[in-house]
């Protein structure tokens, strides 16, 4: 059985937020230690599920300590969780992320953050060449019931250098970021159902995992470029 994300982390994300100074957080260290115990059993169980049909090979919770040395916002602390599943490489591409904040602010994401500047441009050529095969996955009804039928992400404004403005994909090609987002109410959440709910979100974004993976280990010719 599954198990489910207490309360407690909620009310001390909202107390954080409202006291987000390093006193108050020394003050509550002792709290923030137990539900950070609780946090990674969740993300642990996301883990687990995510090994039972899928190959993870690292699992990243980052810390609540914000890092503000180049930041105008200077608050020294996060309020929320988060953490990333990485699919093991070279073979597997793509990964994972659970957003958890109180004030109806979490989520689940997946996709291509910020693919490196060959696998960007390896991705724009294969839309370049042909298309039909994501758009196929991006209009299956399963998988766009759970993430929608478009990427979002940021973008160039017209086209990136070398590619035609006027290609028939060209709202695919100018993307520089290949995710899917999928949102989730705070009692979305706190449900028993949560963890399996982000697993069977995960699963149906399996064939566009595929696809990309072949794509991103291949040339332009299908010729496999790892052993």
């Amino acid at each position: 059985m599954d198990m489910q994300v207490p309360k407690l982390v909620f009310s001390f994300l909202k107390r954080l937020e409202k006291n987000n100074n390093r006193d108050w957080f020394n003050d509550n260290k002792s709290e923030f230690k137990t539900i950070e115990k609780e946090i990674k059993l969740v993300y642990n169980q996301v883990f687990e599920n995510l090994n039972k049909h899928d190959d993870i090979d690292k699992l990243k919770l980052f810390r609540i300590y914000r890092d503000v040395r180049f930041s105008k916002n200077k608050l020294p602390y996060k309020t929320h969780f988060g953490g990333s599943f990485h699919r093991t490489k070279p073979k597997l591409r793509g990964g994972y992320y659970l957003h958890i904040q109180p004030n109806n602010e979490s989520f689940i994401a997946t996709g291509f953050w910020e693919p490196v500047k060959e696998d960007l441009y390896r991705i724009r050529k294969e839309f370049e060449m042909d298309d039909s095969e994501i758009r196929t996955i991006l209009a299956n009804k399963t998988f766009n019931s759970v993430w929608g039928n478009a990427f979002v992400g940021d973008e160039v404004k017209t086209a990136p250098k070398g590619f035609s403005k006027e290609h028939q994909a060209i709202d695919l090609i100018k993307k520089k970021q290949y995710i899917f987002i999928k949102k989730f109410s705070d009692n979305d959440v706190l449900n028993t159902n949560f963890l399996s709910e982000v697993d069977v979100a995960f699963q149906a974004v399996r064939p566009f995992f595929d696809y990309m993976s072949d794509v991103l280990t291949t040339d332009l010719n299908g010729v496999s470029l790892i052993d």
